[in-house]
């Protein structure tokens, strides 16, 4: 008995270790915007063999799963003393989350959780569940940490255990392992989720993009991506949001949008990730599409291509959340290239690389959505036109050369 345990605690090392060095390669795309890679970067069997399964042959004969793990998703990023880290959303098989930090060389692959998962102090009252974390170095010293934390709804009956409020939890820390807890933010909205915390102060104040919501899941007069400023982060409150980016009908944003990672600081502008959702007969679908904001009034939107930018495709529309892609965490390097960490149906992680320069040229040029058909229609014909003429003119130019260059040679 001793001896199968071994063999299979062997066969389950040996699994783990393959699967983990597997190296990762860019799948290329036709749009020349980014390039996606071939496997997800973290899944559920990424999870340390050592997290879920008792190793005693004691008290685990049969070498047993006992803590499972059902979802790796929803990463906020950070490059830190070198190396690459993501901070995960991690699932079990009791749909409760919490979060663990699991690190990389290179950003694409290889990806290891540290060995235990972040302790995250709870509040007076004690979350249900925590999600989906934004991870930002302020520049007054500090990490952040801005997560969704989900309790149940007080006022609800003992018939409805579906019923819940989402708030924002914030919590800090200097080394990403021991993290200090504050207060939840206060703002005038029911309930919130997708906040992230501007890197910078504004105007000597902590700033934060919001998505007010009046309900769990309905974003309902909630309109879209807010904004509001708070004196301080230890009692965080916001007393007057603002709509920067609305939702719009029959947009890929209509039903709901809310900011993902922390705006990219450029020479252009900030550089905005967002999710859209609109309904469908098949449910939800989640996009992610970008936005430009000015420089020096970071509310004011100066750019906005139309339509998403990254949609779910193959297999990453398929999960336990189908048809929904997700994104709180990139990383951009000093050389100008970036990794942009998405989920796919709340299931795994993925990578994509691309640079400052893409984004920009991307986010500046790309034809806005004007929210007509008919104008759909004149923006394409305007594309067609412009490169018939430069095709002209380059057939032109290609004839001049060719005559002057059969003259200079004596042909006829």
């Amino acid at each position: 008995m001793y001896k199968g345990f071994l063999k299979r605690l062997e066969h389950l090392e040996s699994s783990y270790e393959q699967l983990v060095r597997v190296p990762n390669e860019p799948v290329e795309s036709d749009n020349g915007i980014y390039k996606r890679y071939k496997n997800a970067v973290l899944t559920h069997q990424h999870a340390p063999i050592f997290w879920r399964y008792d190793l005693n042959y004691e008290t685990n004969p049969h070498l047993m799963e006992r803590f499972g793990i059902n979802a790796v998703f929803n990463a906020g990023a950070i490059k830190w003393k070198g190396k690459y880290l993501v901070i995960a959303r991690v699932e079990g098989l009791d749909r409760k989350s919490f979060f663990a930090v699991a690190e990389s060389e290179n950003g694409i692959d290889n990806f290891r959780f540290w060995d235990y998962p972040i302790v995250m102090p709870e509040t007076q009252v004690p979350d249900t569940n925590v999600y989906d974390m934004r991870v930002v170095q302020h520049e007054d010293g500090w990490i952040y940490g801005l997560f969704c934390t989900e309790r149940r709804d007080p006022q609800a009956s003992d018939a409805d255990q579906s019923a819940a409020i989402a708030q924002c939890g914030i919590a800090r820390t200097k080394d990403l392992r021991s993290w200090e807890r504050l207060p939840d933010l206060k703002t005038p909205s029911p309930q919130q989720r997708n906040v992230v915390l501007h890197p910078e102060f504004v105007n000597g104040q902590y700033a934060f993009y919001t998505r007010p919501q009046d309900g769990f899941i309905n974003a309902g007069s909630g309109g879209g991506i807010g904004f509001g400023l708070s004196k301080t982060i230890e009692q965080a409150e916001i007393s007057e949001e603002i709509v920067i980016d609305k939702k719009l009908y029959h947009t890929v944003y209509e039903a709901k949008n809310g900011l993902g990672p922390e705006p990219i600081k450029t020479q252009h502008g900030w550089l905005h990730m967002a999710h859209g959702v609109r309904n469908t007969a098949a449910g939800l679908r989640y996009v992610l599409y970008l936005f430009m904001t000015d420089l020096h009034d970071i509310t004011k939107v100066t750019h906005k291509p139309g339509g998403y930018f990254m949609a779910p495709e193959g297999e990453e529309r398929v999960g336990d959340v189908s048809n929904v892609l997700f994104c709180n965490g990139w990383i951009a390097g000093e050389d100008g290239k970036v990794f942009i960490y998405y989920a796919s149906s709340d299931t795994r992680l993925h990578v994509a690389t691309t640079t400052i320069d893409q984004l920009v040229d991307y986010v500046t040029h790309t034809p806005p959505d004007k929210l007509r058909s008919a104008a759909s229609a004149e923006t394409l014909i305007q594309i067609i036109d412009g490169n018939q003429t430069y095709l002209d003119h380059q057939s032109t130019t290609l004839v001049k050369q060719t005559i002057i260059q059969t003259g200079a040679s004596g042909k006829h």
